[in-house]
């Protein structure tokens, strides 16, 4: 059993929805990203996304863009990415790690070697938003392979049809994309998501996050009331954002007011009961 099937299976047992925030490798620089990183469990998170950094991030909106252009002004790249997760697996076994972005960084790394190399390193999932899933093969028997989880992202564009073909084989959860548009621009409504979530499970059995556009404690409570699990990204890289000087380095401030809007996000999860 993966560690993310275990995660969301404990959750289920206890009756709790999953918080899953979002860390990009290497911003504003390594050793603040992994501070940040290993306080994040002890904050709430019950899973983490890691961003891998791309110079061209087009589904992610100007905060998510600006992480990425930081992480990889201050020497980002995947080899540094993947020893976050090397160094992070030696203090915690049990937190799943996502490994989120695009596929140009991973297919120029090599999909096997990168495979082999991020579960070695102690990840479980994979999310590549710009690979369609017809090209997922190119991808998937490495991933099947090192036991890692390719994690589909579906969306409120997506038919009941393309819906059971994608998710016939999925893996790990279903990343389902709230809204049209970019990250961090706009939060579905919660009669949305009461309309749109039942036809994702009717597709699978896997749990469903919902992501994209939401940003405060109600937004979670809202998602978890319908789906197990809520992603927050773009709220938490506008507050680490909000504390670097002027050239853009990280200040005495940013590790703790990351984490502490880490708890006060994680917090949303208390006032849901499933």
């Amino acid at each position: 059993m993966s560690r993310i099937s275990e995660r969301f299976s404990a959750l289920k047992q206890a009756q709790k929805g999953a918080f899953i925030p979002y860390v990009e490798a290497g911003d504003p620089d390594y050793e603040t990203a992994m501070a940040i990183l290993k306080a994040m469990p002890d904050a709430g998170a019950d899973l983490i996304e890691i961003g891998m950094p791309f110079s061209d991030p087009m589904a992610d909106g100007p905060t998510v863009q600006a992480a990425a252009n930081r992480a990889l002004k201050a020497g980002a790249n995947m080899t540094k990415t993947l020893q976050m997760v090397t160094e992070f697996r030696k203090q915690d076994q049990n937190t799943p790690i996502i490994l989120m972005g695009y596929t140009n960084p991973v297919e120029h790394y090599g999909y096997e070697r990168f495979c082999e190399n991020a579960a070695k390193a102690g990840a479980d999932g994979l999310i590549l938003v710009d690979m369609p899933f017809e090209e997922m093969d190119n991808i998937k028997p490495y991933a099947q392979k090192h036991g890692i989880d390719i994690i589909h992202l579906v969306a409120p564009t997506t038919s009941p049809q393309r819906l059971k073909k994608i998710l016939k084989d999925a893996t790990g959860f279903v990343y389902y994309v709230s809204i049209a548009g970019i990250t961090g621009t706009k939060t579905a409504t919660i009669q949305a998501l009461q309309e749109a979530i039942p036809q994702v499970r009717a597709a699978t059995d896997l749990p469903i996050a919902i992501g994209f556009g939401l940003s405060t404690p109600e937004h979670i409570a809202s998602a978890l009331t319908v789906a197990d699990a809520a992603v927050v990204a773009s709220a938490l890289l506008k507050t680490l954002e909000s504390t670097l000087d002027q050239n853009q380095n990280p200040t005495s401030e940013t590790t703790t007011k990351v984490i502490q809007h880490t708890k006060r996000l994680a917090a949303g999860k208390q006032n849901v009961h499933k």
